[in-house]
């Protein structure tokens, strides 16, 4: 599979972008990742005693010992004044580790690739709900499709939409390519809703190189996955209240409220990240600020918001508050990748999306 449509301007600097919001809005998100304890009403809460409302920078320390307390272990590696390069999460491995897939295998590998780079590459202990199930089974020796539905809960929740910006960033302005290669990857741990959310995040990232408004790469985004799937319908649902004028906040709590699965489920969070691109309106630090303060899977949310607003906004346009304290430095539990820079990641898939051929694999040695 090729990536053959022209390469929109100013290329590098986008995708550049789109790694640098990417692990911007993951690391926003991380303290607050535990969407039953950190409500969108806890974390306003949170920030207003801190004196940082409105939102305009990484989360700040905590003004009390009991929001310390409920914070995730992480919290002091990402906050105002003690971020010092990338804390080390599951967004981002699977984001680097999707690039090693195309790079090694190209973009005609198979869902049986992606199982394998996971035993070769990925410890156990770094993978969660969906992908944790799929690599019990992968090493049970169980394949795939069976990989993803055999004693797995967990085949709609968000996982597989975590992995799938590196198919939209080398697929720019081409949705439906970067939608068929998402799916592929996301069939060894998804089924329904969970694969709908990766083919949508894809052609949403790889729509936001070319689409005039972020709006716009909403529509496109939608028109790779059925219509009638709860989650096309959940999107649908948060562009409508927003087309109505109503406020950020109402919008997240009617959407949400309708929508069932709990806070690591596919679909609701969706509905999150919709409303933060919506009314976010192109701006990247509002566009991160409103996704994280929804709340559910703030840093997973945070990180695919940050991604496609960077892809729109471009690495030299992205505010220093928000790329400086990154310092160019990946932790990674991806094996062979761990303290790699940003900009080398960049430049790696820059080179992927200009390749555009169908030949054999780009077998680039991990750093």
């Amino acid at each position: 599979m090729s990536c053959d449509h022209p390469a929109p301007a100013g290329l590098a600097d986008r995708i550049h972008g789109g790694w640098l919001g990417r692990i911007a809005g993951n690391m926003l998100g991380k303290p607050v990742e535990q969407g039953e304890v950190w409500t969108r009403e806890r974390i306003d809460r949170y920030l207003r005693r801190a004196g940082a409302l409105p939102l305009t920078d990484y989360l700040p320390e905590p003004a009390d010992e009991a929001d310390a307390a409920a914070l995730r272990p992480q919290w002091r590696a990402c906050v105002r004044g003690r971020i010092h390069g990338s804390c080390r999460d599951d967004d981002v491995d699977y984001t680097v580790l999707g690039l090693h897939l195309l790079e090694t295998r190209g973009f005609g590998f198979s869902t049986e690739d992606v199982g394998e780079l996971w035993l070769l590459r990925l410890p156990y202990l770094q993978t969660f709900t969906a992908e944790r199930a799929a690599y019990r089974n992968l090493a049970t020796g169980l394949r795939p499709p069976l990989t993803a539905t055999y004693d797995n809960p967990y085949q709609e929740w968000i996982g597989a939409l975590i992995r799938a910006d590196v198919f939209g960033w080398t697929c720019p302005g081409d949705p439906v390519r970067a939608a068929g290669l998402a799916r592929r990857d996301a069939v060894l741990s998804h089924t329904g809703n969970g694969v709908y959310g990766a083919m949508w995040a894809a052609a949403l990232i790889a729509a936001a190189f070319t689409a005039p408004t972020v709006r716009a790469a909403l529509d496109t985004a939608l028109g790779v996955i059925p219509g009638s799937s709860r989650l096309a319908r959940t999107v649908r649902r948060v562009m409508s209240l927003h087309e109505t004028g109503l406020a950020w906040a109402d919008t997240v709590a009617t959407a949400t409220g309708e929508s069932a699965g709990g806070w690591i489920h596919a679909v609701p969070n969706a509905a999150v990240l919709t409303a933060g691109l919506l009314y976010g309106d192109d701006d990247f630090t509002r566009t991160l600020a409103l996704t994280v303060r929804g709340g559910l899977d703030t840093d997973s949310n945070g990180a695919t918001a940050g991604s496609v607003a960077g892809v729109r906004t471009g690495a030299a346009a992205l505010p220093g508050r928000w790329k400086d304290p990154l310092e160019d430095t990946v932790r990674s539990a991806v094996f062979g990748f761990d303290g790699v820079r940003i900009s080398a990641l960049a430049e790696r898939t820059v080179r992927l999306a200009t390749a555009g051929s169908q030949g054999p694999p780009l077998v680039t040695l991990p750093p």
